[in-house]
């Protein structure tokens, strides 16, 4: 009865999803997978460098991963940070297997203001460059860039993901952001 209660809020704790999930719960399983489907088809796709088929082959395997899986999911951590943890697993055990480049689809994100063709397209041009520098990164310093900066997560977060320190999220953030700046000084006044 917790579970419907909870359905009817307008987000479902997906701590809460994955604990009915784990009973069998079928629906709860598929809400599970609604409420966390964005997520980790954004990580497949930047990581991918907006390979949308390889994004939807990624986020599959991961949910069938979270399927089969479910029940060794202890709760020692939160719920989103072991989904984004066999993501980013997913994610290296697929460039491992294919050795493929890797880019950021929009390091700038969205940007909302109005813009002539010109504009855009020097945009697209400068994103790109930004794209081809960070897919020359390791992936020790590509990964944190991609889940601090297009996801959004904190270092806390991320250290668990990794399973690394705090500090060594820090140290790779600013090692891997010294190195793009030295690769893209020579955009300083395009940005």
């Amino acid at each position: 009865m917790e579970l419907l209660a909870r359905m009817t809020e307008k987000r479902i704790e997906p701590d809460l999803l994955a604990a009915s999930s784990r009973r069998g719960e079928r629906e709860a399983f598929e809400s599970l997978y609604i409420e966390n489907q964005k997520r980790v088809f954004s990580v497949a796709l930047n990581f991918f460098g907006g390979n949308d088929e390889l994004a939807k082959d990624i986020t599959q395997q991961v949910f069938l991963k979270i399927y089969t899986s479910l029940e060794t999911f202890r709760g020692d951590a939160e719920f989103t940070t072991w989904l984004y943890r066999i993501t980013v697993n997913a994610c290296l055990d697929e460039a491992r297997k294919t050795r493929r480049f890797v880019f950021l689809t929009d390091f700038f994100g969205e940007f909302r203001a109005k813009k002539t063709p010109d504009e855009k397209f020097h945009r697209r041009e400068i994103a790109g460059e930004v794209q081809k520098a960070v897919a020359t990164l390791k992936t020790k310093f590509r990964l944190p860039i991609l889940l601090k900066y297009v996801e959004g997560l904190s270092y806390e977060e991320i250290a668990k993901i990794l399973d690394c320190s705090v500090g060594t999220v820090g140290s790779r953030l600013n090692r891997g952001l010294k190195m793009l700046a030295g690769k893209l000084g020579h955009l300083k006044n395009e940005i």
